[in-house]
C-alpha cells in the first residue's frame, strides 16, 4: 500500500500543473467515454446487483447501487457540469500591502491526495473523481465491496481517458485493498494522504473518525427533520413531506422525522396518513400522534434512527421551541426545514437550528451538490470545519500566502 500511495503522492505535482483548459477538455472526454462504455458499465453493475440480492441487501441499498442508462448519462452530465464551473485553483482570496511594503496575496491551491471512503453508490466514483480532478487534487477512492465491479469499471474508463492524454492514471485510482484492515492502514498513511472524506453508515464514520491520523471531514448520517408550524399552508406541507420522504427514502437528505405543531395536528395528520398510505410508508408516532391517527408506536430510539428506508417517525410538539429542542437533541446537523407562513417563526428556525442546511418552505431533498449548482459533490459534510453541507470543488482547496518583497529584512 505504501508504494501505491507513494505513486499517488508523486502524481500531485502533475495535477497541480494542469491548466484549466486541459482539465476541462479531459472532463468532457471522460463524460463522453463513460457514455460510450454504458453497456460495459451496466454489465458490471449487474454482477454487483446479483451479489447484493444474494446477500439480502436492503431495498434502499439496492436502489443506491443500481445503474441504468439514465443514471450513467446523469454521471456523464455531472462531469460536463463540473467542467463548466469556475476554476477553483489560483483564485486570489485576499491581498494587501503591509507597513513594510510586502505585497501579500492569499491564493487557493489543491489539498493534495484526498482519500474518499464510501458505500454503495457507483456514481460517487465518477462524481468525486471529477471534482478532485477539476480542483487539481489526486483522489484515492475506496468504495464498498457491494459495488466493486461497478467501481472498477468506472475507474478504468476514467484512467483510460487520462492515459490517452499522457497523464498518469494515479491521478484517479481505487484503493487496492477493500478489507477493513486495508482501510485501517489507509487512514494512518498521513505521510502520503492529506485528507480523508468518509461517507456512509454510522459505523464507518465512527471507525474512521476514531482511528485516522489523517485529517477527516466526516459526512455523517442525515437525520433530517421537517417541522410543520401552526402557520403552515397545509397543502404545501403535505406536498413537501411526501417529497422529502418517499422520492428516494434511501438517501441522506430524505426526511426521517416529521414534527407537527399541536394546533394543526388534528387537521393535517389524517391528510398525511392518507397520502403516505399511497406510498406504503410505515408511520411511527408519539402518543399525541397516535391519539389522532392509528399508526405504529415511535420509541425513543426511533427518533435517533436514520432509517434510509420508507419509514417515518412523527411527533406532535407544543410550539416552535419544542420543535427546535427536538432537532437539537436528535438531529445530525444535516438538513432541517420549517413549513410556515410566519416570518418571525421562519427567522427563529433559521437562526436557532444549527444544521448545515436549514430550509423554509422547501424539501430537504435539495441538499445536493447538483441542486446547489456545484455540478456534483464529494458528499454532505456534517463537520463545522473545514467544510459544511454539500462539498464542492472550492471545498477541495486550501490556500497559501504568496509574499513579494524588494529586499526587506525584519528589524
Amino acid at each position: 500500500m505504501e508504494q501505491f500511495l507513494q505513486k499517488a503522492k508523486n502524481a500531485t505535482k502533475k495535477a497541480s500543473s494542469l491548466t484549466p483548459q486541459l482539465k476541462n477538455k479531459i472532463l468532457l472526454e471522460m463524460a463522453e467515454d463513460l457514455e460510450k462504455a454504458t453497456p460495459f458499465i451496466l454489465s458490471e453493475n449487474k454482477k454487483d446487483m446479483e451479489y447484493a440480492k444474494e446477500n439480502n441487501l436492503s431495498s434502499s441499498m439496492l436502489d443506491r447501487l443500481f445503474l441504468d442508462e439514465k443514471r450513467v448519462k446523469s454521471m456523464a452530465n455531472a462531469l460536463r457540469e463540473i467542467s463548466q464551473l469556475k476554476e477553483p485553483i489560483g483564485r486570489v482570496l485576499d491581498g494587501w500591502i503591509t507597513d513594510d511594503n510586502l505585497h501579500i496575496k492569499k491564493v487557493s491551491i489543491p489539498i493534495g491526495v484526498i482519500g474518499i471512503i464510501y458505500e454503495s453508490r457507483p456514481n460517487v466514483t465518477s462524481d468525486t473523481a471529477g471534482l478532485c480532478f477539476k480542483s487539481s487534487n489526486v483522489c484515492v477512492l475506496k468504495g464498498g465491496k457491494e459495488a466493486e465491479h461497478s467501481n472498477v469499471a468506472i475507474t478504468q474508463i476514467l484512467q483510460n481517458t487520462l492515459e490517452k492524454n499522457n497523464l498518469p492514471k494515479e491521478l484517479i485510482s481505487l484503493l487496492p485493498d477493500l478489507s477493513r484492515d486495508g482501510v485501517a492502514k489507509f487512514i494512518k498513511m498521513d505521510k502520503y494522504v492529506d485528507l480523508i472524506i468518509p461517507r456512509g453508515g454510522e459505523g464507518l464514520i465512527k471507525f474512521v473518525n476514531e482511528n485516522s491520523s489523517v485529517p477527516v471531514v466526516k459526512h455523517d448520517k442525515g437525520l433530517c427533520h421537517i417541522f410543520v408550524d401552526e402557520f403552515a399552508n397545509e397543502q404545501m406541507a403535505v406536498n413537501i413531506a411526501i417529497n422529502a420522504k418517499v422520492q428516494r427514502p434511501g438517501v441522506c437528505n430524505s426526511m426521517e422525522t416529521l414534527l407537527v405543531h399541536e394546533s394543526i395536528a388534528f387537521s393535517i395528520l389524517p391528510k398525511l396518513q392518507t397520502e403516505f398510505g399511497k406510498y406504503k410508508t410505515k408511520l411511527k408516532g408519539c402518543a399525541k400522534t397516535r391519539a389522532i391517527i392509528d399508526i405504529y408506536e415511535a420509541t425513543e430510539e426511533d427518533f435517533y434512527t436514520e432509517y434510509l428506508d420508507n419509514i417515518l417517525s412523527i411527533r406532535v410538539v407544543e410550539n416552535i421551541d419544542e420543535a427546535i429542542e427536538h432537532i437539537s437533541k436528535y438531529g445530525s446537523g444535516h438538513s432541517d426545514s420549517i413549513i410556515t407562513e410566519n416570518y418571525t417563526n421562519s427567522n427563529k428556525f433559521l437562526n436557532e437550528v444549527d444544521s448545515a442546511c436549514v430550509y423554509v418552505n422547501a424539501s430537504t431533498r435539495f441538499t445536493d451538490g447538483g441542486c446547489f449548482g456545484f455540478g456534483a459533490e464529494v458528499g454532505i459534510s456534517t463537520n463545522k470545519l473545514h467544510s459544511r453541507g454539500p462539498m464542492g470543488i472550492n471545498d477541495l482547496t486550501t490556500y497559501k500566502f504568496i509574499i513579494n518583497g524588494n529586499g526587506q529584512i525584519r528589524k
